[in-house]
């Protein structure tokens, strides 16, 4: 085997020509006019909201965290500030610490999806001095696609730089052109086809339906203009004594006849004003926009935005949804996957110049994993153990079912409204006498002391005013 004296090189290179296979063949969707084009999609379309929001939200919605996946508690501790995020396996009640001067997470998150939208999203990293004297990222500042002039490339496919276009505002306020290299970058590039660095928009399938079901929406406007009423024909008088003086009247009269009111008109003796409708079936663009809609949704695999309620509807939308569910968690685990290692990492290795160590990872609970319990639920789970109820648990219940506030226990007893644990065993038939004795065990196993399980259930009480060894006593043992 030939010994090797020198850093390997590629000998190939990455780069595709303006005019290649893969290349956008829509001049009009090529990068940069591309952002103009899908950001326009965005704004003045209901089912390209629609879809880029059913896209987008249930990412959103998921617990995002940051894994310590083995790496130092300093190291670990530095990340989950600057970004905002908890870690794995903490508290998550416990007190946040204050968000100036960091990043938040989900303001980047939301940010970083536009990707879906555009085909790409880069971000900047802004570094500064902490008062513990590392750096800390206090800014992941945008870098909109429609500010971009250029995406600069190296030979083996790798970013270089991008750059920005001059630009002052109507306010007056100018920011002159910049070139950001990819040492200060983060970028998501979503489904890239070639090393371009600007990635596909989820859009770009739906653009031809997009083009046509505007057109056809016009269409059916004139359609309903045109046709909605009828056309005015005026049929000119036989008394009149200049028959193209009186058909040139009739045309002005009807090209001004308008619905309304009061609306009205008057004409010659034996002429007439009517409105014709369509003879023969009218074709109607309704299906065909229809169609187009259906086409923009199944861009994203969201099929089930087409169904209206009728009979099936629902469980096959429930079908088709898995599929749909399936490719947000692939998008979730490429947002996760770029940060953690454009972010996260860099992060590690501006503020840990010396660390060598493990790396924190940011994850999140599967898409659509949050269900909503109800009561009968939760009560399963508790009775089958799944789950232990505790004081934070019963708050929680409280405050989602509209209940009062717990009171105090000494107030309660006091005034009745319940019943001290032992007086309660004092007066208790020999079945509820079982129950408190299983009750006493069941806390005894999860690792209360035998003494404190008597006083828990008010056992204690009637072992001390019953002469010998009360009823099921062999049971609450310490064996």
């Amino acid at each position: 085997m030939a010994e090797i004296t020198e850093k390997p090189r590629e000998i190939g290179h990455a780069l595709t020509v303006s005019v290649g296979g893969t290349s956008e063949d829509n001049w009009e969707l090529r990068f940069p006019q591309s952002a103009k084009i899908f950001a326009k999609m965005g704004r003045e379309d209901s089912q390209v909201t629609s879809v880029l929001n059913a896209v987008s939200l249930p990412i959103k919605r998921a617990s995002w965290r940051l894994d310590p996946n083995g790496s130092d508690p300093d190291v670990v501790r530095h990340v989950s500030e600057d970004l905002r995020l908890p870690v794995l396996g903490e508290d998550q009640d416990k007190p946040a610490a204050r968000r100036r001067g960091r990043v938040a997470w989900h303001e980047h998150l939301h940010s970083a999806l536009l990707a879906l939208q555009f085909g790409h999203m880069f971000f900047e990293q802004v570094y500064a001095p902490g008062t513990d004297g590392r750096e800390h990222l206090v800014k992941l500042a945008p870098r909109r696609p429609g500010s971009l002039k250029r995406i600069n490339v190296a030979a083996d496919g790798g970013l270089e730089s991008i750059e920005q276009s001059a630009v002052t505002t109507p306010g007056g306020v100018s920011a002159p052109a910049s070139r950001i290299p990819v040492s200060r970058l983060v970028a998501y590039v979503h489904d890239p086809k070639d090393a371009s660095w600007t990635g596909s928009s989820v859009l770009r399938p739906a653009y031809k339906h997009w083009r046509l079901r505007d057109r056809f929406l016009m269409l059916e406007a004139d359609v309903l203009d045109r046709n909605g009423m009828g056309v005015p024909v005026y049929e000119g008088s036989e008394l009149a004594q200049d028959p193209q003086k009186d058909l040139a009247y009739g045309q002005e009269l009807a090209q001004k006849v308008r619905a309304g009111a009061a609306a009205g008109a008057a004409v010659p003796a034996k002429a007439k004003l009517s409105l014709v409708g369509v003879s023969g079936q009218l074709v109607s663009p309704r299906e065909a926009i229809a169609y187009h809609d259906s086409m923009m949704a199944r861009a994203v695999l969201a099929h089930f935005l087409n169904l209206e309620g009728k009979g099936g509807s629902y469980a096959l939308a429930e079908t088709q949804s898995d599929l749909f569910i399936q490719s947000l968690q692939t998008i979730a685990e490429w947002i996760a996957d770029t940060a953690t290692q454009h972010i996260v990492e860099d992060l590690v290795d501006v503020a840990f110049p010396d660390y060598d160590g493990l790396c924190p990872r940011i994850v999140f609970d599967p898409i659509a994993s949050k269900k909503e319990l109800a009561a009968e639920a939760l009560a399963t789970l508790v009775r089958d153990k799944v789950i232990q109820p505790d004081r934070d648990l019963e708050e929680e219940i409280r405050r989602r079912y509209s209940l009062p506030g717990k009171r105090p226990r000494q107030e309660a007893e006091a005034d009745g409204s319940i019943t001290a644990p032992e007086d309660k065993a004092k007066h208790a038939e020999p079945a509820e006498l079982a129950q408190l004795v299983d009750a006493a065990k069941s806390l005894m196993e999860l690792g209360m002391s035998k003494d404190q399980a008597l006083i828990a259930t008010g056992l204690d009480k009637l072992m001390e005013s019953t002469p010998g060894e009360p009823p099921g006593e062999e049971v609450v043992s310490d064996g």
